[in-house]
Order: C-alpha cells, then structure tokens, then sequence
C-alpha cells in the first residue's frame, strides 16, 4: 500500500498532507507476498535497530549491491533502461519521518491543508472530529518502508528493514526510478491538473504499474507473471491492513483511498498491457487514463469513454455574505463510490456510482461563524440512472443528517433542514442532479435559475395562525337597566 499518494490522491479529499513522493509500506508488501506465497514475513513488526557504526556501514554496502541487483532486474522485466546513475540511500526512521513532515510543509500551505480536510469532512467521509493530519504523520512514521523522490532523484529504503524484504520494497520503488527516467513522473502527473479525479488516474497508473513489476519480480523464479494470476478483491487484505496501530484508527474512506492505486490501477495495469505486455507501458504515459472510472473499468479506458464536462455556476456574489471559497473539483467514480458507500453500504453504492457521467462540488466557508457550505453537481448516464439516484441519495442525506424538520419531498425533489447543517436541497432533471448542503432556499433557487432550471416545488404555505380571538360573553341585563321607570324623574 502507498502511504503516499501523489499530490491529487482522490481529488482534493485526499490533498491534505500528501507530499509529491511515492512510497511503499512495508505492510503492504509484506501481505502481498503472503499472498502469493503463503509466506508472510515478519519485518514488519521488526522494531528499528541502528546497531553499531560497522554493521550499518556493512548494512549500507549490502543494501547498495541489492538495490544494483534489483534494479537491473526491474529494468529487464518493464524493458525501460537505465538512463542515469541513481542515488540509493539508507534512512532512518528519524530521517524518514523529517524529510516526511518537511516535504508535507513544503508542498502545500497550512490554508491547503485545512481546505482540504474540511471537504472530507463535508462529504461526510470521515467523522468531524478527526484530526487528518495528525493522523497521516502518525501513520508515515509507522508504515513508510521505502520511497521514491521524484524532485530529487534520489531512491530512499528503511535502514531496520531485514534485506530480503528491501529487496520487494525496492523492486516497486525502482520502477519508479525508471519510469521517472523515461516519462518524467511529477511533470506527467502534474498534467492532468487541475482536474484532480484525473489526476488520481494518473497515480493509480504508476503504483498500479509499479505493483505489477513487484509482482513479476517475486515471480521472476516460478516461471510465471502476472498475466497468469487470477485477479482478487483488495478487501481480503484490509483486514489485515487493519493490525497496525495507525491503520486500525483510519476511517474506512482511508483506507480505501490508500488502497486504491495500487490494487485497482494493478487490476488496470494488468489489463491494459495486455498481449503487449510490459511494452505497452509506454503507451499508457503516451495516452493516459482521464478518470477513476477509466481506472476501474478499464473496457471505458479502450473506447476512450470520457466524462461529460459538468458546469456549477456558483460563486461568493451569488451566496452573498461573508463566504469565502475553500475548494472545487470533481470527485470521480472512485469518489462518489466512497461517498455512497458511507450511508448506503457497498453493495448498493458500487452500482449506482457506476452510473456516474461527470461531477463538480464546491466549497465554501463563512469567514465570520466557520459554517460550511457546499454544493455540486452530478451527471448520471441516464434519466433513468438520475431517478435512482435521486430515491438512493435522498435516503443518504437523511442518514447523514440524523436531526430533521421541514421534510418536503416531490419526485425529483427533496429538502428538509438540518441543526448542525442548515438547509438542504436535491433536485434531479433529467441527467442531473443538484444538491445543496448549508444553504437556504433563496441560494438554492438561484443557483438553479443559474443552471437553466425552472425553480424546485415549493412546499406548500402553513396556514398562518390569526390574532387571537378572545371570547366575550353578553353581560345579563341589570334588572333596571331597561326599566324606563328608572330614568323617570321622580
């Protein structure tokens, strides 16, 4: 598993912390060879050692003929050539865990950050009050066996990590090196920005690439690769995943997110190379994958299938107040699986994300009260497809919000407001389907009249309550008061 994704990682929901680096975890690798081998190894629970001045000088001399040996036969299996010299360096898990936080801090500003984290938070990904970054340094300085710096060049590999399981470890991170060599990865990967669902592609490309090499060199002995290995649910492994003391913490969304490149774009990598094999791989930097859903339907990959351009007119001027934009992007497949997954379960999310044609979300913060709102806009593949979803989401939204009141609900409409949210608004016409969480009517209305949309149903008016009405009773006549004797003069 990366514990570093590339710098989109799951569009912007997981652009918080992430370093433009790539690594392997040793957990990750460890599992995938138990895997293939019913032999699973036990470097990973293995705690740093730095031993003596002359066993790690011994130690380094070692690890520098392996990662010679292993880079020639990386080079051999994906038929990309050395071009230059690499540097390969032993590092401590003090060293790692400060080049970690200082590429963390470096690459994105503490604004970036904390945009960021608010998204996975608005889409209800991980609970409110978890700490995301605190979070991903803890799970580095436990899991990071291996990486590559692309800006550097330069191969970096755990020093307390016994030598047979750096070889696997350096097996995927020197595939890398190559590929950096060949195609420029950071450049390549950078150029699907600024949408981040492609860009998550292009990450899911080279791990998925650089797993299938790993995989084939721990084969390279048994006469077999991975063209002739069945393909597997990545969930077997989660649970095992699970054991270390950081992951058993992570959301699931996180775990999923990490997963994802590796296993899925492997699953892709595999099917893509094809009867080409390893020399198709070019072709694949040449004319990558636009989407998460490219990545996992890989048949929408050879028809060139790409996602519809989706527009959400919406800005600040529009929502008037003090709201300031924190974030806007597009999910993608993979992230509407994740979102779906979280209030309906997996077996009914994966079908209906498969539906998805096109997104676009936005959001934004009132700078006075820290209040979220957020908006986007999903395109299905049918109308038909729209009016599922519109039934399934409308029961998500309800189980995201527990707190209701003012529940409206027509055929292609739904709204209701929520305590901890404000109001919240879907309407679906046609193809698409509109959603607002944190807003009002008003803002609603108008970014539908923005769309081109005839406005939502309105519910319909309360009876208003009248003044009050106070009941007045006769007064009984006064036994005098119509006795005309009485004003008779005397």
């Amino acid at each position: 598993m990366q514990v570093i994704p590339g710098e989109s990682v799951i569009l912007k929901l997981m652009k918080v912390t992430w370093p433009k680096w790539h690594a392997l975890a040793l957990g990750f690798a460890s599992l995938l060879a138990c895997w293939l081998f019913g032999n699973p190894s036990a470097a990973a629970q293995q705690a740093p050692n730095a031993g003596t001045s002359s066993s790690r000088n011994g130690a380094n001399e070692e690890f520098l003929q392996a990662a010679d040996e292993v880079l020639q036969q990386v080079s051999e299996i994906t038929h990309l050539a050395l071009r230059t010299p690499l540097k390969k360096t032993l590092r401590s898990r003090e060293e790692i865990r400060a080049y970690v936080l200082r590429e963390m801090q470096e690459d994105k500003t503490a604004q970036e950050r904390y945009a960021a984290e608010q998204t996975v938070k608005a889409f209800g990904l991980v609970p409110k009050d978890f700490h995301m970054e605190s979070f991903i340094v803890e799970l580095l300085t436990e899991q990071v066996a291996g990486l590559y710096d692309p800006k550097g060049h330069e191969f970096y590999i755990a020093d307390w990590i016994p030598i047979g399981d750096q070889r696997m470890v350096m097996a995927h991170e020197l595939t890398h090196a190559l590929e950096d060599q060949h195609f420029q990865i950071e450049k390549w990967v950078k150029a699907a920005r600024p949408n981040d669902d492609a860009e998550l592609a292009r990450e899911a490309v080279l791990e998925g690439s650089a797993t299938a090499a790993m995989i084939d060199y721990l084969l390279k002995d048994t006469g077999r690769s991975l063209r002739d290995l069945p393909d597997f649910d990545p969930e077997m492994l989660i649970g095992d995943l699970g054991n270390t003391p950081a992951m058993a913490k992570a959301p699931q969304f996180l775990k999923d997110a990490l997963l994802f490149p590796y296993f899925t774009g492997m699953r892709f990598t595999k099917n893509a190379l094809g009867q080409a094999g390893w020399d198709g791989l070019p072709a694949l930097f040449t004319k990558p994958p636009v989407s998460t859903q490219q990545i996992m339907h890989p048949e929408l990959f050879r028809t060139g299938k790409a996602p519809a351009a989706v527009e959400l007119p919406v800005s600040e001027k529009l929502l008037r107040g003090s709201w300031k934009r924190l974030d806007e992007n597009a999910l993608g497949e993979f992230g509407w699986k994740e979102v779906l997954q979280q209030f309906l379960g997996k077996d009914r999310a994966a079908p209906l994300a498969a539906e998805w044609a096109g997104d676009r979300y936005a959001l934004f913060e009132d700078t006075s009260t820290k209040k979220l709102l957020l908006v986007y806009r999903l395109r299905l593949s049918s109308a038909e497809a729209a009016a599922r979803f519109f039934g399934q989401y409308s029961e998500a939204l309800e189980k995201k919000h527990d707190a209701r009141r003012n529940l409206f609900r027509r055929p292609n409409f739904f709204s209701f407001d929520a305590p901890d949210a404000g109001g919240v608004f879907l309407h679906c016409v046609n193809e698409d389907c509109l959603v607002l969480e944190g807003g009002n009517r008003a803002v609603f209305d108008a970014i539908n009249k923005e769309i081109g949309w005839i406005s939502a149903p309105v519910p319909p008016e309360k009876p208003q309550k009248g003044p009050e009405k106070i009941a007045r009773m006769p007064l009984a006549p006064h036994p005098r008061c119509n006795d005309s004797a009485a004003f008779a003069r005397p």
